[in-house]
C-alpha cells in the first residue's frame, strides 16, 4: 500500500553506527585487573569491533553459531556484545558465579563452539573442558598479552588475533529477528532455562530504557553498571550507553565498596546500575568512612526487592535518588521502574517514599496484568492481588530448546506468567509482594515473606534479613527469619525484631523468638538474590 513508513530493520549494528557516527569522542574506561585504567572511545570501539569481527570469522564462527563469554565488566567483554550479534552469530553469556554442573549443562545446551574468558577465570573452566564437546576454542582476553598456564586447548590470545585483523569489516544485512544474544536464568529451581534475544528485542528495549521517565539516560550522563555484563545483558547498559552517547564506566571484578567510591569520584559518574547487595555494603562503608560520592544523582536497584530504609538513607543522608528496577531475564529485563509523577511532587516526603518502595511504573512497550488463581483479571485497585502476566516485544515467547518449560510459562494466549505475586493500581504502578513459591500460608491466611524482610531490615542493628517458611503441624506454615546484625551497632535480639515488627504484622503472623535466627550471612543465587532454596534445606538439616 503507497504511503507506508520504510522497512528499517532494528538490529544492534544501527546501535554502533550511530555511537561512532555521532558520539566518537565519548570515552569507554575499564578497570584492568591490575587496577590500572583502560581508556578508549566509541570511535575506537567501532574500530575494535570491526577487527573483531574479522577474527571471528577466520576462528570460523558462522552466523547462528552460539559463542560463550566467561568474563567481568570491561571493554574487551563490550567489543563482544557487539562483534557478535553484528556479524550475525549469537553471544551467550555465562554466568561466572555458577555451579560447574550449570556452566556445564548451559554451555553443552548451547552448544557454543568458542568461548572467550578473562585470563583471571581461566582455572574455573579447566575441570569442565573434557566434558565440553562442542567448545572447538578457547580465546584467553588478558591484560599484559602474556597467557596463562593452562590446559585448556586449542589457545589463542585476544590482542595477539586482533593486532592481526583488518580494520574494515562488512556488517551483513541481517533480519531484524535474527538471534543475537542468549542469556540463561540463574537456575533456582532445575536447570537453567535459556532466553533468546533477538536483534529487534534488544533494539526496542534500548528505546525502552532511554525515555525520561523509564531510566532517563542522557549524553550528559557517566554511567557505572556494577551489574554483571554476564546476567541479563547487564541491564541493557552496552547498549543503552552507546545508544545515548553518555560515558561508560566498568568497574572490573573489584566491587569492594572502597574501590567503587574511588571510581565514582575519579570518573566523575552520575548514575550506577547494581543489585541491593552491592549498595547495602556501600551504604555501610559510607556510614562509616563518610566520602563524597562526588556528581553521583541516581541509581538504579533491581534485581530482588529494595530495602525501603534503604531508599530512605540513600536520599536523606547522601543526597542519592534510587529507582527502584523489576524486571527478569526473560523481559531482557526491563519492567518497570520506580518514578514519582508529577502530582506526588506535593506529597509528604514519607509517602512519596512509599511510592518509590514500589516496584514502580510499567516500562514502555510492557504490558501487564494480574490473574487469580482461576485466571481471571484482577482490577487495578492497588489491592487485588494475584500473579503477575506481562506481554511485549522484547519479552520472551518461549524458552530456547526447552518446550516443557515454554508450555509451563507461556498462557495460551501468550502471555508470560512471572510468577510473581502483585498487585496493579490505577497509575499504572505495579506493587510485587512476593514470588509465589515464597509466600508464606499461615493459618488460611497469607505473609510476604519480601515485606517482613523489608521491614526487619529496617530495624535498628539490622543489615539483612531473609524471610522463608517452615512446615508447623497447627498453622500450616510459619515465617522463619534469618538475620545479619550489623557491624560495630548496638546487636538487636530477638525481642527486639519481633517488636519492632508487631507494629507493621499482626500477632499471628509474627515469627516465634526461637524463629528469629541471628546468622553471620545469608546465601546467595548467582546473581546476589538471597538464596531461600539453601535457607530451607538449612532449616531440614538443623
Amino acid at each position: 500500500m503507497d504511503g507506508l513508513m520504510m522497512d528499517y530493520p532494528l538490529t544492534i549494528s544501527k546501535i554502533l553506527f550511530r555511537a561512532r557516527q555521532v558520539f566518537s569522542d565519548k570515552e569507554v574506561v575499564s578497570v584492568l585487573p591490575s587496577g590500572q585504567k583502560h581508556r578508549y572511545t566509541y570511535g575506537d570501539l567501532y574500530t575494535r569491533v570491526c577487527k573483531l569481527i574479522n577474527v571471528l570469522r577466520g576462528l570460523g564462527v558462522k552466523p547462528g553459531d552460539r559463542v560463550g563469554t566467561f568474563a567481568w565488566n570491561h571493554h574487551r567483554h563490550l567489543e563482544l556484545y557487539y562483534a557478535l550479534p553484528c556479524m550475525g552469530a549469537v553471544l551467550h553469556t555465562l554466568n561466572i558465579r555458577l555451579s560447574a554442573e550449570q556452566l556445564s549443562y548451559i554451555v553443552n545446551h548451547a552448544e557454543d563452539t568458542h568461548i572467550f574468558v578473562d585470563a583471571s577465570l581461566v582455572k574455573a573452566l579447566e575441570p569442565l573442558a573434557k566434558g565440553l564437546p562442542t567448545v572447538r576454542q578457547y580465546i584467553v582476553m588478558t591484560e599484559d598479552g602474556q597467557l596463562p598456564e593452562t590446559t585448556l586447548a586449542p589457545l589463542a590470545e585476544y590482542e595477539a588475533l586482533l593486532a592481526q585483523a583488518s580494520s574494515l569489516a562488512d556488517f551483513p544485512d541481517l533480519p531484524e529477528h535474527t538471534a543475537s544474544g542468549l542469556c540463561y536464568t540463574s537456575g533456582t529451581t532445575g536447570n537453567p532455562k535459556g532466553v533468546l534475544y533477538s536483534h529487534r528485542s534488544i533494539y526496542l528495549h534500548t528505546l525502552m530504557g532511554m525515555t525520561t521517565d523509564c531510566l532517563g539516560i542522557s549524553e550528559r550522563d557517566v554511567v557505572l553498571p556494577v551489574v554483571p555484563m554476564f546476567h541479563a545483558n547487564a541491564w541493557g547498559q552496552p547498549y543503552l550507553a552507546a545508544m545515548t552517547g553518555c560515558k561508560m564506566v566498568f568497574a572490573g571484578s573489584n566491587l569492594a565498596p572502597d574501590a567503587l567510591v574511588a571510581l565514582i569520584q575519579s570518573e566523575h559518574v552520575t548514575y550506577a546500575f547494581g543489585v541491593p547487595t552491592i549498595w547495602n555494603a556501600l551504604l555501610q562503608y559510607l556510614r562509616q568512612k563518610q566520602p563524597s560520592l562526588g556528581e553521583l544523582k541516581r541509581m538504579v536497584v533491581g534485581g530482588s526487592a529494595v530495602p525501603r530504609a534503604m531508599i530512605v538513607a540513600f536520599k536523606k543522608e547522601f543526597g542519592v535518588d534510587i529507582i527502584q528496577g523489576w524486571g527478569m531475564t526473560e523481559m531482557a529485563p526491563l519492567g518497570s521502574t520506580g518514578r514519582l509523577k508529577r502530582k506526588m511532587e506535593d506529597w509528604s516526603e514519607e509517602r512519596q517514599f512509599d511510592v518509590l518502595a514500589k516496584a514502580g511504573i510499567i516500562a514502555p512497550a510492557v504490558e501487564m496484568k494480574v490473574v487469580d488463581t482461576a485466571g481471571k483479571e484482577q482490577p487495578w485497585d492497588g489491592k487485588s492481588a494475584g500473579e503477575l502476566l506481562v506481554r511485549g516485544p522484547a519479552i520472551v515467547k518461549g524458552y530456547y530448546r526447552n518446550p516443557e518449560a515454554t508450555a509451563a510459562q507461556i498462557t495460551p494466549d501468550g502471555w508470560f506468567r512471572t510468577g510473581d505475586v502483585a498487585t496493579l493500581d490505577g497509575d499504572g504502578y505495579v506493587h510485587i509482594s512476593d514470588r509465589t513459591k515464597d509466600l508464606i500460608k499461615s493459618g488460611g491466611e497469607w505473609i510476604s515473606s519480601v515485606a517482613m524482610e523489608n521491614a526487619i531490615m529496617a530495624c535498628a542493628g539490622v543489615l539483612e534479613a531473609a524471610v522463608v517458611a517452615r512446615p508447623d503441624p497447627k498453622w500450616d506454615e510459619r515465617p522463619v527469619a534469618f538475620v545479619v546484625r550489623q557491624p560495630g551497632s548496638a546487636k538487636p535480639l530477638a525481642g527486639d525484631v519481633i517488636a519492632h515488627l508487631s507494629g507493621q504484622f499482626a500477632k499471628w503472623q509474627l515469627p516465634l523468638p526461637e524463629d528469629v535466627r541471628f546468622v553471620e550471612q545469608i546465601p546467595r543465587t548467582s546473581v546476589g538474590k538471597f538464596d531461600k532454596k539453601v535457607l530451607r534445606g538449612q532449616m531440614k538439616s538443623a
